[in-house]
């Protein structure tokens, strides 16, 4: 390949948070041809070069959407109906070796089978950490591992504040407010940290691990930015057994705020160096919490206001 060609980066989800992020930071660099991989490409809408089909569910889609890739950006989702990550990812890790793939970048997560001894069941982080093991005995000449936050997105979405029998909002989790657990970003960020790796491999092409935290937060530290900015909700905390009874899927996120709480999101001890990688191969420290919330937190009322 001439030096002077863009490489091409094949880019999984493409339309998901992750991927559309991933897109749009490959093609701020000036230095890559970015083909976005989707079951629908008739439907995209995005910023890649090209769009290809790709399904992994049907592992005989994939060769042929990543042939002459220099690099490819794999992610799965876990809450598809359905989805089984390891196979999933297996077969995008075979196809792109089939197919001369030089640098993989596989968006991983902790994990918590092994951090906690057996302790705590999250599969939706150790599916993908299982995938990690796949990944290196691939034989890629580049490998990297890029590790998602906790989404300040959930925060005003999916798991933001709720209405309280006395008309206010807030949350009522089953977990001691005054631990600091979360590692947070905005996940929209996820694709600096992507790029940069692709355009530095000899820095993050060797198996390194480069996890997106804009902020590192307790739920009371959360909740105090929010209420600096205007807002004003409360923390209730409450026995996990009374929680498990809320609304079906409270046991599992029970399990998930007890995990992070014993362990925090990450994981034991220091992430200070992986973090600081990330953020130099990135170009750019990712957006803290309150700086986000100000701009994008939006609530009931408040998103009209």
């Amino acid at each position: 390949m001439m030096s002077s060609e863009k490489k091409p980066i094949a880019v999984f989800g493409a339309t998901g948070n992750q991927g559309a992020g991933v897109v749009h930071a490959l093609k701020a660099t000036g230095l890559f041809k970015v083909r976005a991989l989707t079951r629908d490409p008739g439907r995209y809408a995005g910023a890649a070069d090209e769009v290809v089909a790709a399904d992994l569910d049907r592992p005989e889609t994939l060769v042929k959407a990543l042939q002459g890739a220099y690099g490819v950006f794999l992610v799965t989702n876990f809450w598809q109906q359905g989805t089984d990550e390891v196979r999933q990812a297996t077969a995008a890790i075979e196809a792109a070796k089939a197919a001369g793939v030089d640098h993989l970048v596989w968006s991983t997560l902790p994990n918590v089978e092994e951090i906690s001894g057996g302790e705590f069941n999250l599969p939706q982080f150790t599916g993908k950490a299982k995938v990690n093991a796949v990944v290196k005995a691939a034989g890629f000449a580049h490998h990297t591992f890029v590790v998602p936050p906790a989404y300040y997105q959930n925060f005003s979405g999916p798991f933001g504040p709720q209405k309280q029998q006395d008309g206010s909002f807030g949350w009522v989790l089953p977990m001691d407010p005054a631990v600091r657990c979360f590692h947070m970003g905005d996940i929209a960020e996820l694709g600096h940290i992507a790029a940069g790796a692709f355009s530095h491999p000899e820095e993050a092409g060797n198996g390194a691990y480069l996890p997106l935290v804009g902020d590192f937060l307790s739920f009371n530290d959360l909740v105090g930015t929010l209420n600096g900015l205007g807002h004003r909700f409360s923390f209730t905390r409450v026995p996990r057994e009374v929680y498990a009874g809320f609304f079906p899927g409270a046991d599992a996120l029970g399990e998930t705020l007890a995990y992070y709480e014993a362990c925090t999101y990450l994981g034991p001890g220091s992430h200070d160096g992986e973090i600081a990688l990330a953020n130099r191969v990135a170009g750019r420290r990712p957006t803290a919490f309150a700086p986000w919330a100000r701009e994008h937190f939006r609530f009931g009322a408040d998103s009209q206001g």
